[in-house]
């Protein structure tokens, strides 16, 4: 082994050191990418496939030390893909991501490598190991927040939506996404990429890279089974075009048993022929993507490929695992490079796409936003007789936003006309091949409709991220299947280093109006996973009682930035109960007083929703005329009424540390009594509950069932007037 005085200083760290490769004579002495090049000239030239390799072995080697360092995290997905990634930065590609997060510690190495993790005070491979996997430091699976990493990774079957959001953004960039062969049995994949290529037809230029190592993280994959074939079967009967297989087993002269075996286990001729094919491969793939057709690459290789292990026995490390032991360091050696290729690899990996990938990635810089001027607002009166519908009056803004931003996309899976927003639908139509003035539809519209909630929200989240202006419509009923991705994104935008629209959602349908639809449609148990969110710091549920409210809320929501906001509304018409001013207002305070009457005692309603507010006002009258003073609070932003120590606001990127005073608090909220009341889960009133000093009680949703009527509905759920007023009298006496 050489020793380390030989190395540069950024190989500070490095466990061990090789002898240099065969062939480093011939092909190593100057870098393949040139002095203000941004790639290799030519695929097929040996001096190119030669760096390739050597590029492919550091990010083996590095991947394999810093996991071994903590004995943790998941050196064998990537491993298997490393000549596919090495072949796509020397190719100059660097708008790279990935559906697996496990994939993590290939790419900060390969972060590493071009320097990228130098914006965080990384700059040698002992800060490398040390920092993995720690607070403030390199997180076990991907994040926006590391310098060049362009989006999250965590929940398998996500990474191509940041893919195509990016690709939709950036029509004159390449987004190549890893994918597992583990990941994908997700059902959402492939279906997620078959409608934005019908929506999309044009936007080709993101590039699926299947990493098929016949294993997932325990067992084989499932679709492991499969022969070369049928999977170009499979890519080519889901709308690829062009799918470029590349098969090790091709190039094996080692006589390997299975179907999948090991590259790093070939002769050097060999190594370098398997490198020249995905070279060449992922080149040819990045043409056809650019001459217009939807292109799939898949490298097919065993998993742990020049690693520890090989097999799904490679997918993780345990706390044995460590870098002095044995399995591990001879897995090193056997991976380890000279100084003068660590060198070369270095330069390489810096000049490639023009820079390091935090200077390069289109997520460095902050999207440029259309202005969309003043928006249609609407004051109605209050105690106006003609009822409103909020979705509605929603509706038009959003209408304004759209033909204003021709980047903004609005999701829907069940359809913005059952929402009462048809009006969407008219003034941005719906995507799609089929021209129809009757159902709005054109292939130029702005309206995304696939019959998935995971694409609605995956395609409008990701966007959010990149950072166009977007809004997910869902019923409240089924929104729970698109949540996945959305909390990924809200989870990435509260450490983002930079700015980006909130992520816009609007739930309508809600359990109330689902009466004669049954328990399937009526499930507002949703909100208590945004009730658990909003102790992250950035998530804002809102609940506007009225069709004023709703336009101030949606106002507030496009002003905002790095939040994920969540607006649930009514689409029955109800009445109007506040004004522009009280709503703003609200939106800095939490709630808003709607009603209120002095008694000998006082009984605060303190409600959540809209249609809810109707037994509330029934219960007021009934306890006024028993001479018990009512106050009627409306919660519009529950986030606010927590205490600032209850939310983990300080730890966001963009922090927003506005909270209710006790002082305010207790005049919304004190009195002899207070009722919480919503119309969906309880724990969406736990600020009030947490804060009120007074006697207490809730009344929230519990289960559907099939009725005639929302008031049927509430009454099976105990909401009604007559047990508000029972239950509001027990608590004052």
């Amino acid at each position: 082994m050489n020793t380390i005085t030989q190395a540069a200083a950024f190989c500070e760290g490095i466990q061990y050191f090789g002898q240099l490769t065969s062939g480093f004579e011939a092909y190593g002495q100057v870098p393949a990418i040139e002095e203000n090049a941004t790639s290799i000239s030519s695929p097929n030239e040996p001096q190119a496939v030669f760096q390739t390799l050597l590029m492919a072995d550091a990010l083996r080697y590095l991947t394999l030390q810093i996991t071994g360092a903590k004995a943790s995290g998941h050196p064998g997905g990537f491993a298997s893909v490393a000549e596919a990634y090495a072949a796509l930065v020397m190719l100059g590609h660097k708008n790279i991501l990935t559906e697996v997060g496990h994939h993590a510690p290939g790419f900060y190495s390969a972060m590493f490598l071009d320097r990228s993790l130098e914006d965080m005070g990384i700059k040698t491979v002992k800060q490398l190991r040390d920092r993995y996997r720690e607070k403030d430091g390199l997180l076990g699976h991907l994040s926006g927040y590391i310098p060049g990493i362009l989006a999250p990774a965590g929940p398998l079957g996500q990474g191509q939506h940041f893919a195509m959001a990016a690709a939709l953004l950036h029509r004159d960039q390449i987004f190549p996404f890893t994918l597992g062969d583990g990941g994908l049995g997700e059902p959402y994949i492939m279906s997620s990429m078959a409608h934005f290529h019908t929506a999309y037809p044009q936007v080709t230029n993101f590039l699926p890279v299947l990493v098929w190592n016949g294993y997932s993280q325990e067992h084989h994959s499932m679709v492991s089974t499969k022969t070369n074939a049928e999977m170009l079967a499979y890519w080519h009967g889901n709308g690829f075009a062009e799918v470029i297989l590349v098969d090790a087993k091709d190039f094996d002269d080692q006589h390997q048993s299975g179907d999948y075996v090991d590259s790093t286990a070939f002769s050097i001729e060999q190594r370098l022929a398997f490198t020249k094919a995905v070279l060449v491969g992922i080149d040819r793939a990045i043409n056809s993507i650019r001459s217009g057709k939807l292109t799939a690459f898949i490298i097919k290789q065993l998993k742990g490929a020049g690693v520890h292990a090989r097999g799904a026995k490679s997918h993780n490390l345990y706390p044995k695992d460590t870098l002095d032991s044995p399995h591990i360091s001879e897995a090193l050696k056997t991976r380890a490079l000279a100084p003068e290729a660590w060198q070369l690899v270095r330069i390489n990996a810096e000049r490639a796409g023009g820079g390091p990938a935090s200077k390069t990635a289109v997520t460095e810089s902050e999207l440029p936003l259309a202005d969309i001027g003043e928006l249609p607002l609407t004051e109605y009166p209050i105690g106006d007789d003609r009822p409103q519908v909020s979705t509605t009056v929603m509706g038009n803004m959003v209408g304004k936003v759209g033909t204003s931003d021709s980047q903004f996309l609005v999701t829907n899976a069940d359809g913005n006309e059952a929402s009462g927003i048809g009006n969407i639908n008219q003034a941005l139509k719906i995507i799609h091949p089929t021209e129809d003035s009757l159902y709005n539809q054109t292939p130029t519209g702005q309206v995304y409709e696939p019959l998935s909630e995971d694409a609605c929200a995956g395609l409008a989240v990701g966007l959010a991220l990149m950072g166009a202006r977007t809004l997910w419509c869902s019923y409240e009923s089924f929104a729970i299947n698109g949540l996945p991705i959305w909390q990924t994104v809200t989870q990435a935008m509260a450490e983002l280093r930079r700015s980006t629209p909130a992520t816009i959602t609007l739930f309508t349908a809600g359990a109330l109006e689902q009466g004669r639809n049954g328990w399937t449609h009526q499930r507002p148990e949703i909100e208590a996973y945004f009730a658990a969110m909003m102790r992250n710091g950035n998530i804002f549920p809102l609940f506007p009682p009225d069709a004023n409210s709703i336009q101030i809320c949606y106002q507030w929501a496009l002003n905002s930035q790095n939040k994920g906001i969540v607006i649930t509304a009514s689409k029955s018409p109800l009445p109007i109960r506040t004004t522009f001013e009280q709503n703003q207002q609200a939106l800095e305070d939490g709630a808003v007083v709607l009603h209120e009457v002095p008694g000998d005692k006082t009984v605060v309603l303190a409600t959540i929703g809209d249609m809810t507010l109707i037994p509330v006002f029934e219960a007021a009258a009934s306890l006024e005329t028993e001479g018990i003073g009512v106050r009627i609070v409306s919660i519009v932003s529950p986030r606010r009424l927590y205490r600032p120590s209850d939310v983990a606001w300080d730890t966001c990127s963009l922090p927003d540390g506005k909270f209710l005073d006790d002082a305010r608090f207790d005049e919304l909220f004190s009195g002899d009594a207070l009722i919480g009341i919503t119309g969906g889960a309880s724990a969406m009133l736990e600020p009030v509950m947490l804060r009120s000093r007074c006697p207490r009680d809730t009344f929230a949703w519990k289960r559907g069932e099939t009725t005639a009527s929302a008031a049927q509905l509430m009454a099976f759920n105990g909401l009604t007037a007559e047990a508000l007023t029972k239950r509001a009298i027990e608590l004052i006496h």
